[in-house]
């Protein structure tokens, strides 16, 4: 997989999530195996760009290369100036977002509203295009709502516009994340323009990642919710894809490592008192499922400080070492109750 002048490693990448995929989490993941993390959304509003949050996302100091930073809006004048702001802090890849289907981004006729309107789109991809000197990529859904599937149409403006790679969710606008993703529209399209295609949507093990990978003939595959809590599943599809065997699980040891170091990092960027708030839904992915996790992760909640944190992570994941060397998960009818 190449982007302008960047290979990477591989032919798997994180998606841009929200409140997610900071730094930290970027950084771990690429360190368990991803080949690229594309940044959280940045807003194309220059009002922004002086806040503690945004300089915070614009913050990729000692980050592995490539550096993709993703960047909102609707005016394509502020879209070319976010992109040349964000090349100046230091990214190597701009990636425009016109797949968020959050209702506060479509309110303002960004992310994935601006599929409604394809001269708009034009209109911004030319401008980002034009303003930068690294290679843009593009994100997307498949289109507003099911009846107005138009992915292929604006794979067409973007390949015209000069955008590099094309990432696709298997889902409309309308559909959020409910349902199924479907992978017929991401086919269509990558058979239909030269620009590499990147497969999105519902990829939660190494069997479904090869799966679609051969469906779509995608060039790579994205994937978001499913590496919450879990960032060793790229090592794991990338044996699997190489070799068509499963790497045993992770053991509790090697995950509550993980987890630790990755508490330690959010301490770090982000002080004491965010820190702690942003690392509980770190917490909660990483053991949700386990046995006794549910009475835990309601506990972690009440706490302030990031030794208390420490001090209950590291008391639940030793009672979990207690059970075996491998996680436990309680019974699927004892999540549901």
């Amino acid at each position: 997989m190449q982007i302008g002048s960047h290979i990477l490693k591989n032919n798997l990448i994180v998606a841009p999530m929200a409140g997610v995929t900071d730094r930290p989490f970027r950084q771990l993941c690429k360190s368990m195996g991803a080949g690229m993390a594309v940044s959280e959304m940045v807003s194309s509003n220059s009002l922004l760009w002086g806040s503690e949050k945004t300089r915070r996302r614009a913050n990729h100091e000692g980050e592995v290369d490539p550096i993709s930073v993703q960047i909102a809006g609707a005016d394509p004048a502020m879209m070319a100036e976010a992109a040349r702001y964000n090349v100046a802090e230091g990214a190597q890849i701009i990636d425009i977002n016109m797949g968020c289907p959050a209702k506060k981004i479509c309110n303002v006729m960004a992310g994935s509203a601006l599929l409604q309107d394809q001269p708009l789109v034009g209109r911004i991809l030319d401008a980002v295009v034009g303003a930068v000197d690294v290679p843009v990529t593009l994100k997307i859904r498949t289109g507003w709502d099911t009846q107005h599937k138009n992915a292929l149409a604006v794979a067409r403006i973007a390949e015209s516009a000069g955008i590099q790679v094309l990432a696709i969710h298997g889902r409309t606008r309308a559909c959020a994340y409910a349902g199924h993703a479907e992978y017929d529209t991401i086919a269509a399209v990558k058979a239909s323009v030269r620009i590499p295609v990147i497969a999105n949507g519902d990829i939660t093990t190494p069997e479904k990642a090869k799966h679609v990978l051969e469906y779509t003939k995608a060039n790579a595959i994205m994937i978001g919710r499913a590496a919450q809590g879990r960032p060793w599943i790229f090592r794991e599809i990338s044996h699997y894809l190489a070799t068509g065997e499963h790497l045993p699980l992770p053991e509790v040891a090697e995950i509550h490592r993980v987890l630790i170091n990755h508490l330690h990092e959010l301490y770090s960027f982000y002080g004491e008192y965010s820190g702690v708030r942003i690392a509980r839904k770190h917490i909660s992915w990483y053991t949700k499922g386990l046995v006794g996790s549910a009475s835990f992760r309601h506990a972690m909640n009440q706490l302030q400080s990031t030794d208390q944190q420490l001090a209950a992570v590291n008391e639940f994941f030793s009672q979990l070492a207690g059970y075996g060397r491998q996680l436990t998960y309680v019974e699927a009818e004892e999540l549901a109750a």
